[in-house]
């Protein structure tokens, strides 16, 4: 059996419950939304991808590889920092 605790601090119990009438969602299906979406997000940061040998020794290769010159990289770079501007 599926057992569902959360615990939150008063504060955000009652935006909670004030956002619940306005998306028609219980407290107990908020909090699972809020949960489903969060193991959604968690799961969607994650990236697999197959590859054949030849495929991951070409993969493998190109990020071996000495990079090559990039001047539109180096000219943003060398950009200063708004917050560093006249630092």
């Amino acid at each position: 059996m599926f057992t569902w605790q959360c615990q939150t601090d008063q504060q955000r119990e009652h935006a909670a419950d004030r956002a619940g009438p306005i998306h028609r969602l219980e407290t107990r299906d908020r909090d699972k939304e809020a949960a489903c979406d969060k193991a959604q997000s968690v799961l969607l940061d994650q990236v697999f991808f197959s590859l054949d040998d030849a495929k991951f020794r070409e993969f493998t290769a190109m990020l071996d590889a000495p990079l090559q010159p990039n001047p539109g990289l180096e000219r943003l770079l060398a950009v200063k920092a708004p917050w560093k501007v006249g630092a």
